[in-house]
């Protein structure tokens, strides 16, 4: 039977799981076993997409593809097709092979639009082909707006961090925004999947002390997509970037989370998540695109930093 844009697929077992744990109890999850019609739009509207791939150890690897709008296009419901393949060196390359799952946030930060899909890619020539198995929409909350204007950085060189130095901490702690690639857990099968999702908060939101990071989780869409993988396979990508000077670190690590932190944490802390650095790679200019930062999400402004 084909899929329709009416079908919509259960949250997983973990999904549930962290709901329970929250407090919350949810109906089916909006998620489409297909791309939308407008998600197909929106998806050839985008100069990049954030991902999420499996390192050669099943670890995920947060990543960013870029390219002139258009550079991503959908023939059909089914399938992603996106003309661009990693930067040179980026420690995901490896990762978006044919065969390996995938994990796709297409964010538009002049607009707060966003949306998800994950499934495998079917080939690797001069682009990607995805296969799509899962698709929703999120919310605008905590997207502070930036405006592309402009393209004309060159990736240096990556440099793989020891740990995390003073530069590295203070982007991170500089950061309103990054993105974090989780996994479900194998048992789960086709029901879970790779995923890349959003976070943001005022500068200052993520805590640094030594090489972990102390990220307060606010309140959301009730979904757990992240947390719900985590609380299955606890290991994690992260990507920040600074939309300043075109800077990329890529962090692995481990997270536990802290579902009960009572007064611990920035005002609007529910949970708190805290990532164990275990790698780290710095691309200079790795994000290509000139920006002008616009707004704090009004959500954002309603929230504290440490």
């Amino acid at each position: 039977m084909t899929p329709s844009e009416m079908d919509f697929l259960p949250f997983h077992a973990d999904e549930q799981a962290a709901q329970a744990l929250a407090g919350y109890r949810m109906g089916r999850a909006p998620i489409r076993p297909l791309l939308p019609e407008q998600h197909r739009e929106f998806f050839g509207l985008l100069p990049y997409l954030f991902t999420a791939t499996p390192d050669a150890q099943g670890w995920p690897m947060a990543s960013v593809l870029t390219g002139a709008p258009g550079f991503i296009a959908s023939p059909d419901p089914m399938t992603l097709r996106i003309d661009a393949l990693p930067r040179e060196g980026d420690p995901a390359g490896p990762g978006l092979a044919a065969g390996a799952d995938i994990g796709l946030l297409g964010i538009d930060l002049s607009t707060r639009r966003r949306n998800r899909a994950n499934g495998r890619i079917v080939t690797r020539d001069e682009g990607l082909t995805v296969n799509i198995a899962q698709s929703f929409g999120n919310c605008p909350q905590y997207i502070q707006t930036r405006k592309v204007v402009g393209r004309d950085r060159k990736a240096g060189p990556v440099e793989t961090l020891a740990g995390l130095d003073e530069a590295a901490r203070d982007l991170i702690e500089s950061a309103d925004t990054f993105f974090v690639a989780s996994r479900g857990r194998a048992e789960l099968g086709a029901e879970g999947g790779f995923d890349m999702s959003h976070r943001g908060g005022r500068p200052g939101f993520v805590g640094v002390h030594d090489d972990t990071l102390v990220i307060p989780d606010f309140r959301g869409n009730r979904f757990f997509n992240t947390l719900g993988n985590l609380l299955g396979d606890p290991r994690a990508g992260l990507l920040f970037v600074n939309f300043g000077t075109g800077e990329v670190l890529q962090l692995q690590g481990t997270v536990t989370i802290d579902w009960r932190p009572g007064e611990i944490g920035p005002a609007g802390t529910e949970r708190l998540w805290r990532v164990r650095v275990a790698r780290a790679w710095r691309t200079r200019s790795a994000f290509p695109y000139l920006t002008i930062f616009g707004d704090y999400a009004p959500s954002t402004l309603v929230t504290g930093i440490w």
